[in-house]
């Protein structure tokens, strides 16, 4: 393991700790109470994300707006992101575009953003996910609709959710004022989607295909369903993702490289 790598991976676990200071879940099945825990800490999952002060919002369908313009990932109808990248062990190109398609999930309306994922032409994955902003800035993760397809035409939806269904619930993917080290739970379906991520960093500038940018936010991300992998990303103002990698586990990496609109 390189210093950088081990460096990277000793922050998940000491930042880890502070993630119940900045986030806490509400479990609202009969007699729950409110609890919270770092990812991999074995506490059950919650319902939904309750407030925490200077991080983590409770999650209220009437609170939401008609624009996601949160600088750090802002959704403007017609934008498209172009990413190109390597994932297990096959190079890859995503394409994602915010669509001006709408869909009500768990009583919020969102905005439609597809992902599709490509090898020399051949589809890898298709994917659409809906989001949303609340009016304090926060814009939340409210499910996924995706579609891997194997070189034989087989097509694997597993991983898709939708907040409000089979116990599914929003996450936020990211804070209106995201700080560190601000922890908050990004989705949750037990099983299928259970993604953890928090804020480590502020205010690098870094250099992608596109070009540099400055003022960047970086974060660190783990679920508990792969136990041994770290993921990084770094956010753009404006721009919102411009590139992810891991830290640790199977090797993936995705940098931006155009975007339009």
């Amino acid at each position: 393991m390189n210093r950088h790598l081990a460096a990277c991976v000793a922050v998940a676990v000491i930042v880890g700790a502070a993630i119940s200071a900045c986030t806490s879940h509400a479990d609202t099945s009969a007699g729950g109470a409110a609890r919270s825990g770092a990812p991999g800490s074995g506490t059950s999952a919650p319902a939904r994300p309750a407030a925490a002060p200077g991080c983590a919002a409770a999650f209220d369908p009437s609170s939401f707006v008609a624009v996601v313009n949160n600088p750090y990932y802002p959704l403007p109808v017609g934008r498209t992101l172009v990413y190109r990248g390597v994932r297990e062990g096959v190079t890859q190109t995503d394409t994602v575009t915010v669509t001006s398609q709408k869909k009500v999930v768990d009583g919020v309306t969102t905005t439609v953003v597809t992902d599709r994922a490509d090898h020399n032409g051949r589809v890898l994955e298709q994917t659409s996910d809906y989001f949303a902003q609340d009016r304090a800035g926060n814009v939340w993760y409210l499910g996924e609709d995706t579609k891997s397809i194997d070189a034989d035409g087989t097509v694997d939806t597993s991983g898709s959710w939708l907040a409000g269904v089979r116990g599914a619930t929003p996450g936020i993917i990211m804070l209106a004022d995201p700080k560190v080290p601000c922890g908050y739970r990004q989705e949750y379906f037990k099983g299928e989607a259970e993604d953890t991520a928090w804020i480590v960093g502020r205010g690098a500038s870094v250099t992608v295909p596109y070009g540099t940018v400055h003022d960047t936010l970086r974060s660190l991300e783990v679920t508990v369903l792969e136990a041994n992998v770290v993921d990084e990303k770094i956010y753009a103002p404006g721009i919102g993702i411009v590139t992810e990698r891991s830290l640790a586990g199977p090797t993936e990496v995705a940098e931006l490289v155009k975007v339009t609109g």
